[in-house]
């Protein structure tokens, strides 16, 4: 079991975080629109995926501001941030943003994803989320990148991931 903080406090992830070299695991996860959507969905293109516990938080917020605007124009990418939030807040959330070309997929209907993905939080105050992390795929869905941010309120390496694209 992977341990990770959450405000200094530890907390205890299920599943099997992805490997860099390894096969990413599909998913069924539901867009804006309450659509249906695998990773397959996106094609053969480069998938950048952000996980986060909930886009009404802060840290979450400016992560996915990061990533869209260092990301923008990009056809050779899909940017994939996934929560556990409700698929009308998500489109609430990028409505509001005014974002273009960003995924906001939720796992209302896919919660197998967290453990799948292996960052299911499976104590403290926000059991159940998933725990922040970014994970980098080619465009045949092999693992390029991967980061499991160690404490959840913090940003991940932005310039580290994007070094790879």
């Amino acid at each position: 079991m992977t341990t990770v903080t959450f405000k200094g406090t530890p907390v205890h992830l299920s599943g099997k975080f992805p490997a860099v070299g390894q096969k990413a695991p599909d998913f069924a996860l539901v867009n804006g629109s309450l659509e249906d959507k695998s990773l397959k969905s996106f094609g053969s293109v480069k998938k950048l995926l952000l996980i986060v516990p909930s886009l009404e938080t802060s840290v979450c917020a400016t992560c996915t501001r990061t990533f869209h605007a260092k990301t923008a124009g990009r056809q050779d990418l899909a940017l994939l941030v996934i929560s556990a939030d409700l698929p009308f807040a998500q489109k609430r959330y990028s409505d509001t943003e005014k974002f273009e070309n960003l995924n906001t997929l939720s796992t209302m209907r896919g919660p197998a994803f967290a453990t799948d993905y292996g960052v299911l939080i499976q104590d403290g105050p926000l059991k159940g989320l998933c725990s922040r992390a970014v994970i980098l795929l080619d465009e045949k869905d092999n693992v390029l990148y991967t980061e499991l941010v160690t404490e959840i309120t913090s940003e991940p390496n932005y310039e580290k991931v994007l070094a790879l694209l």
